[in-house]
């Protein structure tokens, strides 16, 4: 199954050939997927991917499900059991690249070393907090990052020596972490435990797979910050959403590069892209936005990230651009606003959204007022972060009325209850073997919605998973072979982990007779011949395969 993904390469003007991780992936021609299941995986689950010829590459704790590479054909089979909710394709991420360290310093960090970023201040360093990059790994030998270093894990290779072979994570990890020693280059949070968690191989290249896994082992090592500086520009799904959205809610922040496609309606990578992570668009020196930054509704903070110098491999410093770069200044505050002392000020067992709505609301202002698709909340304050989350509350109101009023005006009316409706009026038409559905969206929380498409036997309709596309979404488009299909359509949530009654179902002919079986019998691929993305991504479609150099 080939998916043409865009991505970036760290040294300019580099072409790597994408492939899958040596060792891997089953013999050429066979499929790499992870398969959601309904229930925790056990024996019969693990047994049925074996049945179709299948091995099983790597179980979650995040999502219930498993990685698997599959022979061909043997995923369509697979979607068939009740067991599985989806089978999807482990796709290809990659890191999303483009004196001494302005960044560093324009975000406002100075002061929160120093401590003088208010009255009474010690300095905040971000000692002890545990921060993961999830990225080539690190080179832990270079002198600005081998005091801090506490570890990690290497799921390309299967070991636990996360040495970075590339450069693109140590360049990373010197931006949150480097020395505070007066020499060389600095990191935001110049004291924290730093963990490398390599998922990215020598190319800069990895799957989604070896993501999730990093996932599972921040969760299990207590880490407190995440750093995602990779991406691609293709829906994951819905068991790498679910993931996500399960480490949130576990407590762990996350931060990721917006990605660097530059200006359009909604260029952001996954998975900056998910409600649970905190998208990083890239600004420069002159605090405009970076020509490479992707922009759009998901962006939600800026950084510095172009000409930023860090740490090589083998103890050296160089520059760098790319929202790979701004990525880290803002996991670097995080940690910081962390150490400053945040508190659960929602009582609900966790800080990270503490956390979050505090780089929200100091963030700097660039562009047009308020949020925008471009620089999100605005440029990352760590002066203004950390002085929020230490004065007393530690985001709470400072200065509560001390005069309240004794007759207040009543409480307004409460907003109606949000609607989670199954879809209505599924329509659909036919161009060629090109299938088009269109549906109303009654649902204003769902995270989805789920299109099934079913063969009729004997009078008997069998479904099967065709497609998964972002809220708001009311139609799809694919090619299919020829034949009689059904379709039906509904909406999913997840969290609440919910979803809505199906759709009205509607019969559609592809090609000259509805008697015609697809060929071989089956149903559809699940992508279309050529491994095209569905419809909404992005206008200008996706790149050819291969790497587009994202140094200006």
């Amino acid at each position: 199954m080939a998916l043409a993904v865009a991505v970036f390469a760290f040294l300019a003007g580099q072409a790597v050939v994408m492939g899958q991780p040596p060792g891997r992936g089953g013999p050429p021609g066979w499929e790499r997927v992870l398969v959601l299941f309904e229930a925790e995986p056990g024996p019969a689950e693990r047994a049925m991917v074996k049945g179709f010829g299948g091995s099983i590459e790597r179980e979650f704790q995040i999502v219930p499900a498993v990685a698997a590479s599959l022979p061909p054909g043997a995923s369509n089979e697979l979607r068939r059991s009740p067991l599985v909710r989806v089978v999807e394709p482990d796709i290809e991420v990659t890191g999303t690249d483009i004196d001494n360290t302005w960044g560093v310093k324009r975000i406002g960090a100075g002061p929160v070393h120093d401590g003088t970023f208010g009255q009474d201040a010690q300095p905040v360093l971000g000692t002890g907090v545990r921060v993961a990059v999830l990225d080539t790994g690190i080179d832990y030998n270079h002198p600005e990052l081998a005091d801090f270093f506490a570890g990690g894990h290497d799921f390309v290779n299967g070991d636990n020596d996360p040495l970075d072979d590339h450069g693109h994570g140590t360049h990373v990890s010197g931006t949150v972490a480097a020395l505070r020693d007066g020499n060389g280059v600095v990191g935001v949070a110049p004291e924290v435990d730093i963990f490398a968690v390599k998922v990215l191989d020598s190319n800069n290249t990895g799957v989604l797979s070896d993501v999730l896994a990093g996932l599972d082992w921040c969760l299990q090592n207590d880490i407190a910050v995440a750093n995602f500086s990779l991406g691609t520009t293709t829906f994951p799904g819905i068991t790498v959403w679910n993931a996500f959205a399960n480490a949130e809610q576990a407590g762990l922040v996350m931060v990721a590069a917006a990605g660097n496609e530059g200006v359009g309606t909604d260029t952001v990578w996954y998975p900056a892209r998910f409600e649970s992570v905190i998208a990083v668009a890239a600004t420069t020196s002159s605090d405009g936005r970076a020509g490479f930054s992707s922009t759009g509704p998901a962006v939600e903070l800026a950084a510095p990230g172009e000409g930023i110098n860090s740490t090589t491999p083998g103890g050296g410093y160089g520059l760098a651009s790319g929202t790979s770069m701004a990525a880290p200044h803002v996991t670097g505050v995080a940690a910081l606003v962390i150490a400053a002392g945040i508190t659960d000020a929602n009582d609900n067992g966790r800080i990270n959204d503490e956390v979050r709505m505090v780089l929200q609301v100091t963030a700097e202002d660039l562009g047009p007022e308020g949020r925008d698709e471009h620089f999100g909340y605005g440029l990352v304050d760590a002066q203004m972060a950390v002085l929020l989350a230490y004065a007393p509350g530690n985001g709470t109101d400072p200065d509560p009325d001390p005069d309240p009023d004794p007759d207040p005006e009543p409480d307004p009316e409460p907003d109606p209850e949000p609607s989670f409706d199954a879809p209505e009026d599924l329509e659909g038409s036919v161009t060629g073997n090109t299938v088009t559905l269109q549906w109303v969206d009654r649902s204003d929380v769902e995270d989805g919605f789920e299109i099934e498409l079913g063969l009729e036997t004997g009078g008997v309709i069998t479904w099967t998973g065709w497609a998964t596309v972002p809220a708001g979404t009311t139609s799809y488009s694919d090619t299919l072979a020829d034949g009689s299909y059904w379709f039906r359509v509904r909406a999913f949530r997840l969290s609440p982990a919910e979803v809505t009654d199906w759709s009205n179902e509607i019969e559609l002919t592809v090609g000259a007779s509805a008697d015609d079986p697809p060929p071989g019998g089956g149903p559809p691929p699940w992508v279309p011949p050529g491994g095209g993305p569905p419809s909404w991504v992005p206008p200008q479609g996706p790149p050819p395969v291969g790497v587009h150099a994202a140094d200006q």
